[in-house]
């Protein structure tokens, strides 16, 4: 079928171990998900009702490319989560059920402009622009599930500059990603090729130009990048 445009490139990841690359199709967030993070944002978390946002799929931004600091913001904060990835869909799932989704693991950063995303929270508007701005979803490499080992004891962390600026075990997630997936799969049809950012613990901060960060899931993937 002809189009009458050139279609866009269909956004992927790279695969540790691998050649292959895995095709991303939607990017779903959940925030709030650790009770020291929503703290220091002067957040209270209710527990029944998870909280979800979306980032475009080309705010993904793969292979350690440079991260351009965005425009209309003053202060861009790093926000380091553990990416889940889907090898399989769903609707109206089980924890149970919704864990049998997973395909791979990464780690990757929800940047934020959190000066419009204040402004926004302050006029009870939505805060779109604050998260779902051009590249704004830095991922690692994914690690395939088989060949990764993950549990409550896995270590998050980022540092800038050679400096911790966040750390944090998953068992300190109030929803694990089994009842991530199943609370999503209420919301929407979830399918292959979905990723979902999973939270990130206290310790946000500003972001510089010239800024390195890296990021790691302990044993299971790093992200290295600058922001420029």
């Amino acid at each position: 079928m002809p189009y009458v445009l050139p279609p866009p490139t269909q956004p992927s990841l790279p695969i540790i171990g691998s050649e292959a690359r895995f095709p991303i199709r939607r990017v779903f967030c959940i925030g709030r998900n650790y009770a020291e993070h929503a703290r220091e944002m002067g957040a209270t978390v209710d527990k029944a009702a998870p909280m979800f946002f979306c980032k475009p799929v080309d705010a993904v931004v793969a292979d350690g490319v440079d991260v351009p600091y965005p425009t209309a913001t003053a202060d861009l904060h790093h926000e380091v989560e553990m990416v889940v990835a889907l090898g399989a869909g769903g609707r109206e799932l089980d924890p149970a059920a919704a864990a049998a989704l997973v395909w791979g693991y990464g780690v990757g950063l929800d940047l934020t402009r959190r000066d419009l995303q204040a402004q926004a929270k302050a006029k009870g508007h939505p805060w779109d622009v604050a998260k779902a701005f051009d590249h704004s979803a830095p991922v690692s490499a994914l690690r395939p599930a088989a060949q990764a080992h993950v549990d409550a004891d896995t270590v998050l962390r980022l540092h800038v500059n050679g400096e911790l600026r966040q750390q944090a075990s998953l068992g300190d997630m109030i929803h694990d990603v089994p009842h991530i997936i199943a609370a999503l799969s209420q919301l929407f049809e979830l399918q292959p090729g979905d990723l979902i950012f999973t939270g990130t613990p206290a310790g946000v901060a500003a972001l510089q130009r010239g800024d390195r960060f890296h990021a790691e899931l302990a044993g299971v993937a790093e992200l290295a990048g600058r922001i420029i």
